[in-house]
């Protein structure tokens, strides 16, 4: 899984299902979310390109929201009016190698 974090690119997102299935169990968000948690740190990992399902930081407003959305959006991620984001336009589409994303067309 840190290695398909570490694939999505600057400007992207991916969710946590996403993230869970390139490691071979899309039921294993909750999983994905405790290494975000444990491992970004010392990993360098880039945390806050991942999202839920619907498009929105998971985060509440004093555990970090403010920090990801301050960060997706110096990358260049638009949100909406309701704090959403256009998965069609940002959302990191992996390709059937390894762990690569690649931005949508």
């Amino acid at each position: 899984m840190i290695e398909a974090i570490r694939s999505i690119p600057a400007g992207r997102v991916a969710t946590y299902g996403q993230i869970a299935g390139m490691a071979g169990n899309r039921r294993a968000a909750r999983q994905v979310a405790r290494i975000l948690h444990t491992c970004s740190h010392t990993h360098g990992l880039p945390w806050h390109r991942v999202v839920n399902r619907e498009g929105r930081i998971a985060l509440g407003a004093a555990n970090g929201y403010e920090d990801q959305k301050r960060l997706l959006e110096n990358e260049g991620v638009e949100f909406d009016d309701t704090g959403s984001i256009d998965l069609e336009r940002y959302l990191c589409i992996q390709v059937p190698c390894r762990y690569p994303c690649v931005p949508n067309e």
